[in-house]
């Protein structure tokens, strides 16, 4: 039997269920679960299978990590929730609308993508040999998000969210790290994103260059029921960068009533 992946809580109401990207953790939401629980809501920040106290999986593949999400939803106890993915989590939060819509009544997509086109392709192979480098040469995790976490904020992020960046990435165990960079250049969810039948907020960050602002835009045009933001002066780590201006958007959209989301 699989197990259920560990997760943090707090508040009550609707759920909100947030899922880190390669280099998070659920503390990599902290400012927006605090946010959410004193707003009436229910938050839920999980850690992706091998981080923190969650399990690895095997195969850890796409499917697998849905499964895992799926699980947890379940455990939750309610009809269906809002599923907010940041990097990679936004991919496995496409991932579990693709193949169970029914538990997704809204969808916050920040600093993701809808493909990282073919694994097997030479960039795809270039950029997880780039990204183990470091690693292979012997440095640790805690060395590595030093080097990594300054290369993704934008001009103006705020300091203390870029500290908390650098604590959740420097925690994740160089295996897992390697294993979702494997995983991740497989994701190519580009055919479902016409289908994705929810309400549907998208936010990019002004100088994030792995998820474009052009990326974004791109998938919030196939997707009928979206909106598109742009964080200003903010790179890929838009939550923790400016979380006041991340938590107002996220808060004025779940605030929406449904029927204006048509």
């Amino acid at each position: 039997m699989t197990s259920t992946p560990a997760f943090t809580t707090l508040g009550g109401g609707p759920t909100v269920l947030m899922l880190h990207g390669t280099g998070g953790g659920h503390l990599a939401f902290a400012p927006q679960v605090e946010t959410l629980a004193s707003s009436g809501f229910r938050a839920v920040a999980w850690d992706m299978p091998g981080y923190g106290h969650s399990a690895p999986i095997e195969p850890y593949t796409f499917k697998g990590l849905a499964g895992s999400c799926v699980r947890l939803i379940e455990s939750l106890q309610c009809d269906s929730v809002v599923l907010v993915g940041h990097g990679m989590g936004g991919m496995v939060a496409q991932e579990v609308v693709a193949r169970r819509p029914d538990l997704v009544n809204r969808l916050v997509l920040c600093g993701t993508s809808s493909a990282f086109g073919h694994p097997e392709g030479d960039w795809q192979r270039e950029f997880v040999a780039r990204r183990s480098v470091a690693l292979d040469a012997g440095q640790s995790m805690i060395e590595l998000a030093q080097t990594v976490i300054p290369q993704r904020v934008g001009p103006g992020s705020l300091p203390e969210g870029v500290r908390l960046a650098t604590h959740c990435m420097s925690l994740v165990p160089a295996a897992t790290y390697r294993r979702a960079l494997e995983c991740l250049v497989t994701f190519d969810r580009t055919r479902n994103l016409g289908h994705i039948d929810v309400p549907t907020l998208l936010v990019a960050g002004e100088h994030d260059r792995g998820a474009t602002p052009a990326t974004m835009k791109e998938m919030a045009q196939a997707i009928a029921r979206s909106s598109y933001h742009e964080l200003k002066g903010i790179g890929h780590l838009q939550n923790l960068e400016a979380p006041d201006e991340f938590d107002a958007l996220l808060l004025n959209f779940l605030r929406l009533p449904q029927m204006l989301l048509h």
